[in-house]
């Protein structure tokens, strides 16, 4: 038997294995819509004591006008909806609805606004759902429902979709209350929407990591009853590049080093002088000097390793894009540095071990406050959620 029937072979049989498994995959879909038609299980909103009829909920949310929103520039995604406003007073339904998110909802939310860097404890649902699926930062791919879903029948199913490569997944859910939400238990849901960011300090989302998401997303909306409205690729990867490029352009960090002027310091020594400095040591040896909210003004390293027994050369790090300018991050890292400096016996330099005069510190403060207006031109300010997103 010659190659090329040996290929004819194998070509046929990959054919017949493809249309096998096409038919089963259809079968699937079929038999999976007819159990979700007549299943006993669907989500009775009716029998939820206190909340508004499951009908009654889809009949009185606001529709998402899909013209209303213009574009987040210069990065929103082109034809993106951002989450829907509350309903005014006017358009408001006159039946009472359901809580945003059931008995202990505030808390629920407050433990999902806490995985969010830079975000409040005590925000609004709203406010954290806008900064879980972000229409400039995130991809939106609308999740439409048969019928209202609750929270906790849901979550397990969103729960094996989380991440793509590095690029994090957020849900959010349109409450029958009214508002966009994070998705918790106890929450019921007339519409979903899911967010994958388009960038992320390193990469930007890739077709191969774009096309994973569409497969396993299908997946998880096929489980729940939901149906995805999935945006094009090619104007996605065009809105992840751009991003991409954004971040990569003001992927700033600022040092400035101490060098010893005599003897290397002991690092038994030297961590007890930098703890009294306000430093907090951690686990892995890196110093870090709190912004006094939970977060980090920037940070100190000792150069050697975790083993070594003394140093000559401290360096202190900001992470530019990370630090609100209300702190003024490279202000209060200037101002430590100089108090090291006259408790160590140190000498601030440069990377190339040349003395930093006031006047050049000065130069450089201006420079970082030109940096932080053009965040803020571009609405993504420094040491916002939406900056701490990119840049962590």
């Amino acid at each position: 038997m010659t190659d090329f029937q040996m290929s004819l072979i194998a070509a046929g049989g990959v054919f017949v294995v493809g249309v096998i498994t096409y038919n089963k995959w259809q079968e699937y879909k079929a038999r999976k819509s007819v159990e979700r038609a007549f299943a006993s299980d669907h989500d009775d909103v009716l029998m939820r004591s206190g909340e508004a009829p499951a009908d009654a909920a889809l009949r009185q949310e606001p529709i998402l006008d899909l013209a209303a929103e213009p574009p987040l520039a210069p990065f929103a995604p082109e034809g993106a909806v951002p989450p829907a406003p509350a309903p005014s007073a006017s358009s408001a339904p006159s039946t009472p609805s359901a809580p945003a998110a059931g008995a202990g909802g505030q808390e629920a939310v407050a433990a999902v606004a806490a995985t969010l860097p830079g975000a409040k404890p005590d925000m609004p649902a709203a406010e954290v759902a806008e900064c879980l699926v972000d229409p400039l930062i995130d991809c939106l791919i609308p999740l439409s429902l048969e019928t209202p879903v609750r929270g906790d029948k849901i979550l397990p199913a969103l729960q094996k979709l989380r991440r793509v490569g590095n690029k994090p997944i957020h849900y959010i859910g349109f409450a029958v209350s009214g508002d966009w939400e994070p998705i918790v238990h106890g929450g019921v849901y007339t519409k979903l929407q899911a967010g994958v960011q388009m960038a992320t300090r390193t990469t930007a989302l890739n077709e191969i990591e774009y096309s994973e998401l569409v497969t396993r997303l299908r997946a998880v909306a096929d489980e729940i009853g939901a149906e995805p409205e999935v945006p094009d690729m090619i104007e996605v990867m065009s809105e992840a590049r751009t991003l991409h490029r954004f971040v990569a352009g003001h992927d700033a960090q600022l040092g400035v080093n101490l060098a010893a002027n005599g003897a290397p310091w002991a690092i038994s020594t030297l961590i007890g002088a930098l703890e009294n400095q306000g430093f907090d040591v951690r686990p892995d040896g890196r110093f870090v000097m709190p912004d006094g909210e939970g977060g980090v003004l920037f940070t100190l390293s000792t150069n050697v390793t975790l083993g070594a027994d003394t140093t000559s050369r401290l360096t202190l790090l900001l992470d530019v894009p990370c630090v609100a300018p209300a702190r003024d991050g490279f202000g209060a890292m200037v101002a430590c540095a100089k108090a090291l400096e006259q408790r160590l016996d140190a000498t601030i330099v440069d990377d190339g071990d040349q003395p930093l005069p006031d006047a050049t510190l000065e130069e450089i403060k201006g420079q970082v406050a030109e940096f932080y207006q053009e965040m803020e031109a571009s609405d993504i300010p420094a040491g916002s959620t939406r900056a701490l997103r990119l840049f962590s």
